[in-house]
């Protein structure tokens, strides 16, 4: 496993049903942390790195994640840290949890998970939105696509929380049209046809199994309750998912939400 952050202070709660938090780490950067004893499921937390560094294989604009040590002393000093469930309140465990950096400087510039039509359609990467479509197809993202939204010159979109590629804790691939997929369609009207998603979309039909291994052996392995036989079948199926990926895109194009109305290449 490779050498982890530590956690040094918690800043915030942050929404979202995986009770993630807002830490500062040993690097003096911030990052959106998962715990392992989320809501959700264990395995969230190494489908958010497996997910995301192959989007960053990809070239997308995708977080920075890690594992960050989070000790014991923190917890018990910092009454936040804390999971609420059905009226209960359970600790964090300590150990490493996942990391995400954090898009900006939170003292400095704000992040926003909402924009306006007449905003979105004017980012500086609106086109991303079509290619990260390669990752969400490919990796049979169940949630619907996030992303959030900073701004210095111009407005800037980076594609977050990728905990349920692949199902969730369930690692597998039930393929549907409308699943992973952002909620507003003007995000895909510059669409015209395949060249839109290049070069996300050879990037991912050409990428060798062995790249896809050496982001999935830095997995923690309790991540993924040390079931090496499930994450070797993980990433057999994903190398061969390559070949499906224009199908699956054609499947939303083709649905009821008419995604991209102005498709014109054959």
């Amino acid at each position: 496993m490779e050498p982890c952050l530590y956690a040094v202070q918690q800043i915030r709660r942050l929404r979202g049903g995986s009770q993630a938090q807002l830490l500062r780490a040993s690097d003096g950067f911030y990052y959106v942390t998962k715990p392992q004893n989320n809501p959700q499921h264990i395995k969230v937390l190494a489908n958010e790195m497996l997910a995301t560094r192959v989007g960053q294989l990809l070239g997308l604009p995708v977080p920075t994640v890690a594992g960050i040590q989070v000790p014991e002393w923190l917890i018990e000093h910092t009454p936040e840290l804390r999971i609420e469930l059905a009226g209960s309140s359970i600790a964090w465990q300590p150990g490493v949890h996942l990391a995400s950096r954090y898009v900006e400087d939170p003292c400095n510039c704000p992040v926003f998970d909402y924009l306006p039509d007449s905003l979105l359609e004017q980012i500086d990467n609106l086109q991303d939105f079509a290619r990260v479509l390669v990752l969400d197809r490919w990796t049979a993202n169940a949630d619907g696509r996030q992303a959030v939204f900073s701004r210095k010159d111009k407005w800037r979109a980076t594609f977050i929380d990728q905990g349920y590629c692949f199902n969730a804790g369930e690692w597998d691939f039930p393929d549907a049209a409308l699943r992973g997929v952002y909620a507003k369609n003007c995000v895909y009207k510059h669409v015209v046809g395949w060249d839109t998603f290049e070069p996300t979309l050879t990037r991912a039909e050409e990428m060798d199994i062995d790249e896809i291994w050496r982001v999935a052996a830095a997995i923690p392995q309790e991540w993924y309750e040390f079931d090496r036989d499930g994450l070797d079948r993980l990433v057999g199926v994903l190398y061969k998912r390559r070949t499906v990926i224009r199908d699956l895109i054609t499947a939303f194009r083709q649905s009821s939400r008419n995604p991209f109305p102005n498709w014109t290449a054959s």
